[in-house]
């Protein structure tokens, strides 16, 4: 039963660190990705359909995005999707294709995505030692009932306490690598 609580806890937080990773990778470094634009949809037939499904992006260059449409009929859509987003891209048609030059960044830019990264690192912090505070409450809640005694709950809250300095380890290196990665010109 506790070893159960201690792999919940472990999953959750992987868990933290994988939603951590997945948002960070998104916020761009003047390199062109693909996974730029995983949060683009379109309104294709009534359903909201994401972008790489209707469509095939490859990097063209190192600043240049190239987007391949299945269907021409819906390119103006997904340039009105692109230039809505939040990614501060202007596309350019070409054809059936889709251009997005990315410009490169200013410093005061690169300032403020780092000051967005470190608030979402803190977000996952909290979001794990939350998991932390609750694993506790329940370890805690044994105690209370006398399924465990003493001494095991004060083992099992040392070993949630190493597991929650690990992964926000984890975070923290994340973290350094994307601040170093955004400082680079």
């Amino acid at each position: 039963m506790i070893n159960e609580i201690k792999e919940k806890s472990s999953k959750k937080m992987e868990v933290c660190v994988k939603n951590f990773q997945i948002h960070i990778n998104q916020i761009r470094t003047g390199r062109a990705s693909p996974d730029l634009l995983n949060n683009i949809y379109i309104d294709y037939f009534g359903v909201r359909t994401p972008l790489r499904q209707i469509s095939n992006i490859v990097v063209e260059d190192f600043h240049t995005l190239k987007i391949n449409v299945f269907d021409e009929s819906i390119t103006n859509l997904i340039k009105k999707s692109i230039l809505n987003s939040k990614l501060d891209l202007n596309p350019i048609s070409y054809g059936k294709d889709i251009r997005i030059p990315l410009p490169s960044l200013t410093e005061d830019r690169r300032k403020d995505l780092i000051k967005l990264v470190r608030s979402e690192a803190e977000n996952s912090r909290i979001l794990i030692r939350n998991i932390r505070r609750d694993t506790n409450d329940k370890v805690k809640h044994f105690l209370k009932n006398k399924i465990i005694s003493l001494d095991q709950e004060r083992n099992m809250q040392n070993n949630i306490q190493s597991l929650t300095d690990k992964f926000i380890k984890i975070i923290d290196n994340i973290l350094c690598k994307k601040e170093q990665e955004l400082m680079q010109f």
